[in-house]
């Protein structure tokens, strides 16, 4: 099982996006010493990247399988002690490109919920440039060149964004919110930026900058339980707008997906959610992916586009006569 989850790894994620790490999730789905460390973890600690991040943390980056096997071996406490306290809170700004397109279709002014928010960083969509192929929209003057511009290939049907979100409020929510003021939760983050991925880096770097600024507002705890009462927080006036990234995938009961997606759908929230197809497959059903391991980002239920994980590409569903362009 742990191999099939490896192998399936380095077909569908790491493929054509990390091939470094494609190589070594496939040596460890056949590597009886690597699978013999990761089965006396628990299962939901077995995660491809929970584990190479934390090689990189213990031991620096394996550029072998022969490599990683002799980390694994010289430093298996470290490395088991990071994944049993650790957990893959990739806090990819870059997926606000991703999220742009549909929260500017909304009316301001907008209290934003960002749930499973890691360090915050998805928290200020109002504050960086983006650049969707043959459209951009610069960073606000305020922040100047210190922003990141992220890339994000989207097709000709996309909305455009053509201002920044009215964000008046925001909040995030998380098990165990990151705290960018502390060097080694820095640290973490960086490790979970694939090692190719130098630009997606750099980008990182920048809004860490920004968020020191901002100081985005993080609180501990669970989104199954904790959520009401963080909602009723939220300034009445303003358009409650509650979205997430990779993170209902935790969520290991389906039932328990489908009681939080029952509640958002009940609430008087916009919901956002930019997932795996397989976390709520009731939203998908009848529409056809490429198969490459993007997400399906949602409007309270209803499909909008199929995206990239780390918000690198956005195809929209639909039509533009079927959408309100969002016009300063």
């Amino acid at each position: 099982m742990i191999a099939e989850r490896y192998e399936r790894f380095a077909r569908s994620e790491a493929a054509g996006r990390s091939p470094l790490y494609e190589k070594l999730a496939l040596h460890i789905a056949n590597s009886p010493p690597c699978l013999s460390f990761l089965a006396r973890l628990p299962e939901e600690r077995q995660q491809p990247n929970l584990l190479f991040a934390a090689v990189r943390m213990a031991a620096g980056l394996p550029t072998s399988g022969d490599m990683l096997e002799a980390m694994l071996d010289q430093h298996q406490e470290a490395i088991a002690a990071i994944m049993l306290s650790r957990t893959t809170q990739t806090n990819e700004p870059g997926r606000c490109a991703a999220l742009m397109p549909a929260l500017c279709q909304l009316e301001g002014p907008i209290a934003l919920i960002e749930v499973g928010a890691s360090a915050g960083l998805c928290l200020l969509p109002d504050c960086y440039g983006y650049d969707w192929t043959s459209h951009r929209l610069a960073a606000p003057e305020a922040f100047g060149q210190s922003a990141p511009v992220f890339p994000c290939k989207a097709t000709q049907n996309t909305p455009r964004p053509m201002r920044h979100p009215d964000i008046v409020w925001r909040a995030g929510l998380d098990l165990n919110p990151l705290d960018i003021s502390k060097e080694e939760d820095v640290n973490w983050l960086q490790a979970l930026v694939w090692p190719e991925h130098e630009d997606r880096l750099e980008r990182l770097k920048q809004a860490l900058i920004i968020a020191r600024q901002q100081k985005p507002p993080v609180f501990e705890g669970n989104l199954l339980k904790d959520l009401p009462a963080l909602i009723e927080e939220a300034p009445k006036d303003a358009r409650l707008v509650v979205f997430h990234t990779a993170v209902l995938s935790y969520v290991g009961e389906q039932s328990q997906r489908d009681a939080f997606a029952r509640q958002m759908m009940a609430s008087d929230a916009v919901w956002l959610c930019n997932e795996s197809p397989r976390v709520f497959p009731q939203f998908s059903s009848g529409l056809v992916s490429d198969g490459a391991g993007r997400f399906l980002l949602t409007r309270n239920g209803e499909a909008l586009a199929w995206t990239g994980p780390h918000g690198q590409s956005v195809d929209w569903i639909g039509s533009l006569s079927q959408m309100t362009e969002n016009r300063p």
